[in-house]
């Protein structure tokens, strides 16, 4: 199939399926006697796998990963176990970081009367680099 077929099989654009190719996820595909590019049934099966990788956040890298265990029959699950334990503690990291950015700015939008006044403890918290109506710290 071309790849635009391709793409609709696969619910993966044209434009990723030539960028998964190009960082070597998806090898390069068979072509035509006009140069286009033509994919199996195993290269659907590829992409899918690489798309739901991509829907949980995993990286280029971790999915090359992923899909050299995925096609090594002889893999030990505890690899891909650990794999996946090392991402989703990269996603609860993350998580936490944008709770406390959510907090941070929840304190800030609180403290602000949203009025014509000029004062804004929004802008002084961004320029103190401290939420408004906290100490800074001592100096050592």
């Amino acid at each position: 199939m071309n790849i635009g077929e391709a793409a609709a099989a696969s619910g993966v654009s044209a434009k990723m399926m030539r960028h998964y190719e190009s960082v070597a996820l998806l090898p390069p595909a068979s072509r035509t006697e006009s140069g286009y590019r033509q994919y199996t049934d195993k290269d659907i099966h590829t992409l899918r796998f690489i798309r739901r990788a991509r829907d949980l956040g995993f990286s280029i890298d971790e999915i090359r990963d992923l899909l050299s265990l995925w096609q090594d029959r002889e893999r030990s699950s505890r690899q891909v176990k650990a794999l996946a334990q090392a991402h989703l503690q990269d996603l609860q990291a993350k998580i936490d970081e944008i709770q406390a950015m959510k907090t941070a700015l929840e304190h800030l939008v609180h403290c602000c009367h949203g009025d014509g006044r000029p004062d804004c403890p929004i802008l002084e918290g961004l320029e103190s680099g401290r939420p408004h109506g906290t100490a800074a710290a001592p100096h050592a």
